[in-house]
């Protein structure tokens, strides 16, 4: 299997460039890594792999990204964090075209196996009103009430590889991704995910002297992060396994933003002035990962400790503002 040509849609970006490493240093000696940015863009160009700039919502460019291919990653999507899905829903909902097309070629080509990265985003709001909330399990998923255009795109998108899976026989497996962070992803321009603008805030705040930070709502919504190691991990495993249905791929470790904050205050050795701005983007109230199910069906779950991941992303970051380096836009 490791001499077949392996796709990976979304190869540009935060995750799907780490995975493109994984693979390589799992001795896949031919892998294709597709995303429509431009290369010089990617937050992990690798020599030996086919990397090209095909804009995989047009299913010409899922032709050209699948012939040949004997497994399919599909990591591609427009999306950032909540500041930037809350006010971009459409953008969001178009991504649905390049999974759909993804399947479309898939099967046209024969590809052998096809991955979708979900997210928690599925999950009916009515479940995360309380900050102290119930983890959340896949079940949970309906009645359907996702978070709007976003976690609606992935919760159809799932349903599309239930019905390739059903209708067509094509060997599909879903990951719902609950909030992946890690060094080599975006960090600053309005995608970024809560660890990493934490992360650079807090810097912002030691370099310059000013020690204030601004916190997007009041702090006491609760999130689960997984660091990037465990999210590689989980998705080969399910990838690997007979669990057709999807899966959350998630720490269950909660923490409110505040205690992120402190965590991070802690990695840097600083206290800061905390400002609240209640009319920014906050999401839900509460959101956790209930890993239930992946422990019984895969014997395992994403493990590492808060803090060790944050204190690898902390110090790459720290590393890219000091250089001058400009954080992708996504």
């Amino acid at each position: 299997m490791k001499n077949e040509l392996v796709l990976v849609a979304g190869g540009g970006g935060f995750i799907g460039g780490h995975l493109v490493a994984e693979l390589l240093r799992r001795g896949y000696t031919r892998v294709r890594a597709v995303d429509r940015k431009p290369l010089g863009e990617w937050w992990q160009l690798h020599k030996a792999v086919d990397n090209r700039q095909l804009d995989l919502q047009l299913h010409d460019a899922c032709d050209q990204a699948c012939d040949g291919a004997a497994q399919v990653f599909n990591l591609a999507c427009d999306m950032g964090g909540m500041g930037f899905i809350e006010n971009n829903r459409a953008l969001c909902m178009l991504s649905v075209l390049i999974n759909t097309h993804l399947l479309m070629s898939a099967k046209k080509y024969g590809v052998k196996r096809f991955f979708y990265a979900s997210s928690a985003c599925v999950y009916a709001a009515d479940k995360q009103k309380c900050e102290d909330v119930v983890p959340l399990k896949e079940a949970d998923a309906y009645p359907a009430m996702p978070e709007d255009g976003y976690g609606w795109e992935k919760l159809f998108s799932e349903r599309m590889c239930r019905h390739f899976r059903e209708d067509y026989g094509m060997y599909t497996r879903v990951a719902r991704f609950h909030n992946v962070y890690g060094p080599q992803g975006t960090w600053d321009k309005g995608r970024e995910k809560a660890p990493a603008a934490i992360c650079r805030k807090v810097i912002q705040a030691k370099l310059s002297g000013k020690h204030e930070i601004e916190i997007w709502g009041d702090g006491k919504q609760t999130r689960s992060f997984m660091y990037i190691d465990d999210c590689l991990k989980g998705i080969q495993m399910i990838m690997d396994s007979n669990v057709i249905e999807p899966l959350n791929l998630g720490s269950d470790e909660s923490v409110t933003i505040n205690g992120l904050v402190d965590i991070v205050e802690s990695i840097a050795g600083v206290k800061l002035k905390r400002n609240y701005n209640l009319s920014a983007p906050k999401g839900v109230n509460g959101r956790n990962s209930d890993n239930t199910l992946i422990k019984q069906k895969l014997d395992w779950a994403p493990s590492i400790k808060l803090r060790d991941g944050l204190e690898k992303t902390y110090a790459w970051i720290y590393d890219q503002i000091q250089r001058g380096v400009e954080s992708h836009s996504y």
